[in-house]
């Protein structure tokens, strides 16, 4: 279970993964929104970054202080300030995502006990809100890449 749990954190059976969603994706169409979308590639981008670093900080995180909905969930520009930006936001996904595969493989991890900090949730429900949330918002970013002519990646 802890295997498969993990695969499903970065799953790329049913559809793209992560890496496959932002490969390629030309910087002059990073920040442009698609008539009748809310959001640009770059805004959901950092959105699952976000998100998803919320919900690792949550489960391991005793000192965990909640984030405000929606303002820190979502980032105000249309566009990643410079490529080392968009770099060190494709790397901390990563990191995160790679903590949180690790956290369910570790044997010691108790998957199923109540995170103390929280009010009922567990480290499984943690881990599948964060395979849950990046799959709906990957769907949305390769959605905006196929409306703006970018899918698949040329």
């Amino acid at each position: 279970m802890r295997k498969e749990l993990a695969a499903a954190l970065d799953w790329g059976k049913a559809h793209a993964d992560f890496d496959r969603a932002v490969e390629r994706f030309p910087p002059k169409l990073r920040g442009r929104t698609v008539r009748g979308l809310p959001y640009s590639a770059w805004q959901i981008l950092e959105h699952i970054r976000l998100a998803q670093h919320d919900l690792l900080d949550f489960a391991t995180n005793p000192r965990y202080a909640p984030m405000t909905w929606p303002d820190d969930y979502w980032p105000k520009e249309d566009a990643p300030e410079s490529p080392a930006a968009l770099a060190k936001s494709l790397e901390q996904f990563r990191t995160d995502l790679q903590a949180m595969e690790a956290l369910v493989e570790d044997p010691k991890t108790e998957l199923f006990a109540k995170i103390p900090w929280g009010n009922g949730q567990t480290i499984l429900r943690e881990a599948m809100l964060v395979a849950d949330h990046n799959a709906y918002h990957l769907g949305q970013l390769v959605l905006v890449r196929q409306l703006l002519g970018q899918w698949p990646a040329p």
